[in-house]
């Protein structure tokens, strides 16, 4: 934390010194419109030598700066990508194709910490959600039996973002920057399932065009003295001092939160020893409960599974048929009501875990309609008013 520190008031004092040597600006800075493109590498964070999945990709955006502060854009980014699976000899990689289209709100830190409204050096903190579409999964859909989750036709995931951009404006129109950012997908975007949302890494170079601004407001030509006649006095009597005032405008951010209703998950994964299917007392099966009664509109998914390294498919699925439904019975007995349960069992079939040992488990998905507190961050302004002496 404190190298970041440092790194930013470097950048910080950068900007502050080639602003001061920089001549006052005819136009107003903000607010003005923007688009840009972008050009660089990506790759999606997975269980495989990430040197190998790095892929080139590009990207357009249209935005706006509304204030010093405060920006927006719409993001388009794509279109290769790679995956790589090596649960297997020989492993091998795959590609398929994307396009991420983002609405992302824009901060920049520079001028939020900063003493001016316009800096040539600025650092952004960029933040968004929208819409993954890929396609073209050929090639992982091909080894089908190695990848049991490969997708076919085109898959549609959220994407949600958080990055960085370091940008330059080296002329009034123009601005150089390298940003980069973490895209959160859907878990199976990689055709496979790691019980966590998939992550996209992109670094990318670009070159935006800015316009929209408006002009500055003109200077008063300064005072000429001109040649008069003398005049003859008797005395000298001191002139009165003028005096004139401004209204300077102070911003700030007003802070308020709003409930908003969110659909909620909790997993919970229930284990069991060789040939056992008995569920005592468990604080996951309390965990669902407690769940179901602080949510509305529930359901409860119950699937048992058996370990492939010991047994027969046909004792393993009764295994897992009986703990699936003992684990329904206990979760029945802790308050939950039985018509929101559905139960199945796979007996071997899939193995959701590498670890055989852990693949003699019951797993047990509710999911519900909850509130959370959102923060909504309003700018608002003060006017005072200023009286200054111009003689």
């Amino acid at each position: 934390m404190n190298q970041i520190k440092k790194l930013f008031a470097v950048v910080l004092l950068a900007a502050s010194t080639m602003s001061a040597s920089a001549k006052e600006l005819d136009y107003k800075p903000f607010p003005h419109m923007f688009v840009g493109l972008q050009g660089g590498v990506q790759t999606t964070w997975t269980n495989y030598d990430q040197l190998k999945l790095i892929t080139p990709t590009a990207s357009v955006y249209f935005g706006g700066w509304f204030t010093p502060v405060v920006g927006a854009r719409l993001h388009v980014n794509g279109i290769w990508n790679k995956g790589g699976y090596d649960d297997q000899v020989p492993d091998f990689t795959y590609k398929y194709k994307y396009v991420t289209t983002n609405l992302d709100l824009m901060l920049n830190l520079v001028t939020l910490f900063g003493k001016k409204d316009f800096y040539p050096v600025n650092v952004y903190l960029i933040g968004g959600i929208g819409l993954n579409t890929a396609w073209d999964n050929d090639d992982a859909y091909a080894q089908k039996l190695a990848m049991p989750l490969a997708w076919d036709g085109t898959r549609l995931s959220h994407n949600a973002r958080v990055g960085a951009m370091l940008e330059w404006v080296f002329a009034k129109h123009w601005g150089l920057n390298l940003e980069v950012s973490a895209n959160s997908l859907n878990d199976r975007y990689n055709s496979k399932i790691g019980n966590k949302d998939d992550w996209s890494l992109t670094a990318q170079l670009g070159l935006a065009y800015k316009f929209g601004f408006k002009k500055g407001a003109k200077k008063e030509p300064a005072y000429t003295a001109t040649t008069v006649a003398p005049v003859q006095e008797t005395a000298t009597v001191a002139a009165e001092p003028k005096y004139a005032t401004r209204i300077d405008t102070t911003w700030y951010d007003d802070v308020t939160y709003k409930e908003v209703p969110s659909q909620e998950k909790m997993e919970k994964n229930i284990y069991f020893e060789i040939r056992e299917s008995e569920v005592g007392t468990n604080a996951n099966i309390n965990a669902i409960a407690d769940f179901v009664k602080n949510h509305k509109n529930c359901k409860v998914s119950v699937t048992g599974y058996a370990d492939k390294g010991t047994g027969t498919p046909a004792i393993n699925k009764n295994y897992s048929q009986q703990r699936a439904d003992r684990v329904t019975k206990a979760l029945v007995k802790a308050g939950v009501p039985a018509a929101i349960i559905t139960t199945k069992a796979l007996g071997d079939t899939v193995q959701p875990f590498a670890e055989n040992d852990k693949n003699r488990v019951v797993i047990t998905v509710a999911t519900g309609d909850g509130t959370k507190k959102e923060k909504v961050v309003t700018k608002k302004f003060r006017t005072k008013e200023v009286r200054y002496r111009v003689d």
